[in-house]
């Protein structure tokens, strides 16, 4: 990867995506098995997806409701590692781009060079890493981008001014906007208050911004695009189908073209 090859596909992804707003479904990694999501990945390709964020597994993950944690925690019991999931980012990358989400045990347990440099040898285009503050992601961030791999950054309804514009000026790729204060999850609606919160986010970046946490629907999808989400990040619905389902890979690929037909009308 040149330098600036990851958070290019990335832009890309978002500006051709034909809809209102990119569509980027969550996977879980290894779950129910690393098989079994790699077929959850691919049938999200076909169906509609943007760009595709690839969870890692971990066993305390603070950012995650109970439908993703509980997915991570059997897709360990199954045996999934970081490797494996990589591996699943690396065939799905062919066809879509993959950005990746763990906690920032992972990558400091390997080094923020080598961890960067895995990703964008398997075709990886971004990274994200929910407890990684601005402050501590120096490293990180000149990592990924000697790699050409995006590190995306999060930011909250409570983030404020100051920070949200130093965020804003390091962002890559695209900034993750928490659309709630809490874990991820479904939720029945989406806050009042979105329209303003995406607004000034979108002020402080020169990236897209996608909005995730608690879209549960295709209406709440359509709703975040309505507010002015450049993309939408749907999780913890498809997680809990995946769970649900026989085939998972049929199921969601049924769901996930229910979210992009939301998106482009």
């Amino acid at each position: 990867m040149s330098v600036a090859a990851g958070q290019d596909t990335i832009s890309a992804a978002f500006a051709s995506s034909g809809k209102r707003a990119a569509l980027m479904p969550y996977l879980m990694g290894g779950f129910p098995t690393l098989d079994a999501s790699r077929a959850v990945g691919e049938a999200y390709a076909e169906s509609g997806a943007d760009l595709v964020e690839l969870g890692v597994p971990f066993s305390d993950p603070l950012a995650d409701g109970p439908v993703i944690h509980a997915a991570g925690t059997e897709a360990l019991a199954a045996g999934a590692d970081l490797l494996g999931v990589l591996d699943v980012g690396r065939g799905l990358a062919e066809t879509v781009p993959v950005v990746l989400m763990c906690y920032a045990n992972l990558v400091l347990a390997r080094g923020p060079e080598r961890f960067a440099n895995e990703l964008a040898e398997r075709g990886i285009s971004g990274l994200i890493v929910p407890d990684l503050p601005l402050e501590e992601a120096t490293e990180t961030l000149a990592a990924c981008d000697t790699a050409g791999v995006a590190l995306v950054p999060l930011v909250a309804p409570t983030t404020p001014p100051e920070r949200l514009a130093a965020i804003g000026a390091a962002a890559r790729g695209f900034v993750y906007t928490v659309s709630v204060t809490g874990t991820t999850g479904e939720r029945e609606g989406l806050a009042a208050e979105l329209p303003g919160i995406l607004a000034r986010t979108k002020a402080a970046a020169a990236v897209p911004v996608a909005l995730g946490f608690g879209i549960g629907t295709p209406e709440a999808a359509a709703r975040a695009a309505d507010a002015g989400a450049d993309g939408v990040i749907v999780g913890s619905r498809l997680v809990r189908a995946a769970a649900e389902a026989t085939d998972p890979a049929a199921a969601l690929r049924d769901l996930v073209a229910q979210f992009a037909d939301a998106l482009r009308r």
